[in-house]
């Protein structure tokens, strides 16, 4: 009898193996034969490079195309400084001389504006879509090197509620700034629209918004992280991962200086005025919707409420690039790290 069992339990073993060592097989030769694609296109101010790998040249150059409309889609779905035809935008909210009280919108833009709202409840109100009219303020600032004066900022104190109902937005001529999270949701967007396809292996660049599916050649995807104190380009470390979102957030790009004090674009809406307790935040997720709205909410906090943030949440690392002399890294982000 146990010799039966043993030869049974010989017999599955070897099946098992034979069947793992085939797939192995099957996986590694269909990863020899994948090509490399890939496109550039510029939309958010922000020029996008998108490289996947596939076997079918038609399938690849037709998801290329699809990425690109995605982020155009959301482009001017997002805009808060130009209408486009037959679309219900950002700017239209803001301007729009409808007496409709409530407005329709396009459903990606709804669910879109949904999910940014609920992240002010989450960040303790650092994270605010409704701020537009403060960003503005801040935006001719930092165009003219001026600071703006105590005036202009508190008239910007009193955001106008934004109220959702059944794909419909009241119409109080919102100023709505999604400028923070656009570029992560889209990456996103187009990341599961590859994946739906049957494409795996890719990598998406939206500036400082990194998404990387399956490696091409069973490895791991190598990102640089720009350093904030060089020459653009320019990076400070390298990090290691394969399905996961690399997002920074940094004041060093769009900024001036005032008697040594440096004031960015990214706002605190609490403070109303800029945040100076690093220069960049960079957060390793899966989600690079989440990921581009914590380095965000990161960046205006202060390093040590940061780092007990993120310490909080699962799946979530992040470094902190405070000077050339000091960088702070979560617990766990050392596993990524590139030697």
């Amino acid at each position: 009898m146990h010799d039966k069992i043993n030869k049974w339990l010989w017999i599955t073993c070897c099946i098992l193996f034979v069947g793992l060592m085939s797939y192995s097989i099957y996986s590694t030769y269909i990863k020899k034969q994948l090509s490399s694609y890939d496109t550039r296109f510029f939309y958010m101010d922000t020029y996008i490079y998108v490289n996947l790998y596939e076997t079918e040249k038609e399938k690849a150059e037709t998801a290329l195309k699809e990425v690109e409309k995605i982020y155009k889609r959301y482009h001017e779905l997002t805009d808060r400084y130009q209408s486009y035809p037959s679309i219900n935008n950002l700017y239209f909210i803001h301007h729009n001389q409808s007496e409709e009280e409530w407005i329709s919108l396009d459903k990606e833009l709804y669910d879109l504006i949904e999910i940014s709202l609920s992240y002010r409840e989450k960040s303790d109100g650092l994270f605010d879509i409704r701020l537009g009219d403060l960003t503005d303020v801040w935006k001719k600032a930092i165009e003219e090197e001026k600071l703006p004066n105590e005036e202009e900022l508190s008239s910007t104190k009193e955001y106008k509620d934004i109220l959702l109902e059944d794909g419909k937005i009241y119409n109080n001529h919102a100023n709505i700034d999604l400028g923070a999270v656009t570029k992560g949701y889209a990456t996103k967007k187009a990341g599961e629209y590859l994946e739906k396809m049957g494409i795996n292996c890719f990598i998406i660049n939206a500036g400082g918004n990194v998404l990387v599916g399956n490696h091409y050649g069973d490895d791991a995807y190598k990102i640089g992280i720009e350093d904030p104190t060089k020459k653009e380009g320019e990076i400070f470390i390298k990090v290691k991962a394969n399905n996961k979102a690399v997002v920074t957030s940094g004041g060093y790009q769009r900024f001036f200086e005032i008697d040594k004090q440096r004031y960015n674009h990214i706002i605190n809406p609490l403070t109303l005025y800029p945040s100076n307790h690093t220069l960049s935040v960079t957060v390793i997720t899966e989600d690079s919707f989440k990921a581009d709205i914590l380095s965000t909410i990161l960046f205006l906090m202060d390093i040590d409420t940061g780092l007990a943030f993120v310490e909080q949440l699962k799946d979530v690392e992040a470094i902190w690039y405070v000077s050339r002399e000091e960088q702070i890294m979560s617990t766990g982000f050392k596993q990524y790290l590139y030697e």
